[in-house]
């Protein structure tokens, strides 16, 4: 699978500013690869969708407010996001390239 297969276009009203209250009222998208269904549900009741053998792998990892925009020499627009500050002066960052 390539990564360019995920991209879609999303207008920015539909993304989420803010996490919904109450946090488990979110909703849960459920896809039944054996029945070839997909099911809009709440978050709150997951447990009605896993089995005993299952694994829930709780995510924690908080996105920082540190994206930059920039323009190229080429004019060409550039975009990265700052990850982790590893001291003063450096970052782990990710590019999203050219633009």
């Amino acid at each position: 699978m390539l990564t360019s297969e995920l991209d879609y276009a999303l207008p920015p009203e539909l993304i989420a500013q803010h996490p919904i209250e109450p946090r488990d009222s979110s909703r849960l998208l459920v896809v039944d690869r054996a029945a070839g269904t997909i099911t809009h549900a709440i978050f709150r009741d997951i447990g009605a969708w896993l089995r005993p053998a299952d694994v829930l792998v709780a995510n924690d990892s908080r996105v920082l407010a540190a994206r930059l925009k920039g323009r190229k020499r080429s004019g060409g627009k550039a975009e990265a996001l700052l990850l982790r500050r590893l001291d003063d002066r450096r970052w782990i960052a990710w590019s999203a390239g050219e633009m």
